[in-house]
């Protein structure tokens, strides 16, 4: 398994990119699309997405399942994984106030990450994640907002570490960070 991580800023450039890496991998592409249509501005980011989406990758639209569907990679040479903070927001939209407040609750969505990340080094494909960065913004002023913050920094921090390749965009421009 190859992992390369791709992260930036909302709007960045950084799906754009990751799209460019993995046109650039021989083989069959499934692209792993986490984001969810909620209203009619969602819709249109989302078909900006897909019309510049070659068309002969497969796409697999599961915006909560992580672990579970896996199985489906082995079929590919390359994954995208675009973006592992929209799976986050999923998971964090069904949190009551008591949960946010609960250690074990992130601990137990950096642990399903960890999981995932162990089930794609078993593979042989290419893998490309996004995500957005949290880091170079202030501290959130709700509860939610902070613990989406601490818990995808802290999994940005291990997808970095894992990953052959790393990463930032700004502003349309891709910097290697490793």
């Amino acid at each position: 398994m190859t992992l390369t991580y791709v992260t930036g800023g909302i709007r960045s450039g950084k799906s754009e990119f990751a799209e460019q890496l993995a046109f650039s991998q021989a083989g069959r592409v499934l692209y792993v699309a986490f984001g969810v249509q909620t209203d009619q501005e969602m819709e249109k980011r989302i078909d900006i997405h897909k019309k510049r989406r070659p068309s002969d990758w497969d796409v697999l639209e599961e915006p909560n399942e992580l672990t579970s569907v896996q199985t489906v990679y082995q079929d590919y040479d390359v994954i995208l994984v675009d973006c592992i903070s929209s799976w986050l927001a999923n998971q964090c939209m069904w949190l009551t106030e008591q949960e946010l407040k609960e250690d074990n609750k992130k601990t137990s969505l950096i642990e399903e990450v960890e999981l995932w990340l162990k089930g794609i080094q078993e593979n042989q494909q290419h893998v490309f994640v996004v995500s957005n960065e949290v880091g170079l913004g202030g501290v959130a002023l709700s509860s939610l907002g902070r613990f989406f913050q601490d818990v995808l920094g802290k999994i940005n921090q291990l997808l970095a570490a894992e990953a052959d390749e790393a990463y930032a965009v700004f502003s349309g421009l891709p910097l290697r960070l490793k």
